[in-house]
């Protein structure tokens, strides 16, 4: 009898991701991967696996499972989705064991739209084109090409150590905002020089039409400078085209490969990761930085993804060091050590 994760409810967009198809794009075949490799990498480095290790990413609200198989190291990180085991909450960003029959419930997240949930060993899913990730549309990788679904049975791999479960500390962890940032062009001349102020000054907000392939925004339009129509090029992930309405569209990681409308503009690698997080009527204010900025940018996030797998510690409290409770809010709502002036 085949054991693992039982779906008993599968949320409302729960696929396997893992680093998505490397070199498959010329052929017109979407990469895919999580949203936020970032998240990939730490939800796997807290259970033991390899970094690229196929995870459920989850958005909006994530799945209910049942462990059927003796143990399951798991872990979840990203946006704080309500996760509750056997009726006990537990923390983000730190590894717990379940046992058989154990189920685990995954709500809805406070703020931030995604997350990672990692398996010690991963999932045993055989891959497709070099990869586990789903792509739906187009129905490659994961379960039959599908996101999950009630009733599904998602096998366990076999994990290589049973050390202590894992966190990470509090202050380690991704902080969500901010602007997303962006460098100009490969078509920034197809826009007039009021579309591009339009485009770096006015905010825009996420709509409903907003899933792993793109979001639509809706704002000011931007003005093009001479129709929006071009030959057909490749499309990255970050590409911002704008269509003939003026507003924004941004691909993401389930994009098609090539597209006919201008790009104004590329999300730099380095935001990707907290633009996933953006949930639909929330807005985004956008911000020019240079190729070397974003270069800049992209290796400094590499060295915070390196900072923060070295900061992981036991989970449990055996290692309440100095540099742990540094860490961690034990006094929040504290403002002042002086005492309350009376009321007048």
């Amino acid at each position: 009898m085949a054991e693992g994760l039982r779906v008993v409810a599968p949320g409302v967009a729960s696929t396997l991701q893992d680093a998505g198809r490397q070199g498959y794009l010329r052929y017109g075949i979407s990469g895919s991967g999580a949203m936020d490799p970032d998240l990939l990498a730490l939800a796997n480095a807290l259970v033991g696996n390899p970094l690229d290790t196929a995870v459920i990413e989850m958005a909006m609200v994530g799945p209910t499972l049942v462990c059927e198989a003796e143990s399951c190291r798991i872990a979840l990180a990203g946006a704080p989705f309500g996760m509750i085991l056997n009726g006990r909450i537990l923390d983000l960003f730190t590894a717990y064991d379940l046992r058989r029959g154990d189920r685990l419930i995954l709500g809805a997240p406070r703020q931030g739209l995604r997350a990672c949930l990692a398996v010690a060993g991963g999932f045993a899913v055989a891959p497709m084109l070099a990869s586990v990730s789903t792509h739906s549309r187009t129905r490659l990788g994961g379960l039959d090409g599908n996101p999950l679904a009630a009733g599904d049975l998602l096998p366990l791999g076999a994990p290589k150590s049973s050390d202590r479960p894992l966190t990470l500390p509090p202050l380690h962890r991704p902080r969500l905002g901010g602007p997303i940032r962006v460098v100009l062009g490969p078509q920034a001349d197809s826009f007039t020089e009021e579309g591009l102020r339009t485009f770096l000054s006015a905010p825009y907000t996420l709509t409903a039409r907003a899933d792993r392939m793109g979001c639509h925004l809706d704002g000011p339009p931007i003005a093009h400078a001479d129709g929006f129509n071009i030959v057909s090029d490749g499309i990255v992930n970050g590409s911002i085209q704008v269509p003939g309405h003026g507003r924004p569209l941004i691909l993401l990681a389930d994009r098609h490969t090539t597209g006919g409308y201008p790009k104004i503009a590329t999300v730099i690698s380095a935001d990707l990761g907290r633009l996933s997080q953006v949930r639909p009527g929330e807005t985004i204010v956008f911000e020019a930085v240079t190729v070397e900025e974003a270069q800049s940018l992209a290796r400094g996030a590499k060295r915070t993804l390196a900072a923060r797998r070295a900061a992981l510690v036991p989970a449990g409290g055996a290692e309440l060091d100095s540099a742990f409770l540094l860490s961690c809010n034990l006094i929040g709502g504290v403002i002042s050590a002086s005492a309350l002036e009376p009321a007048a």
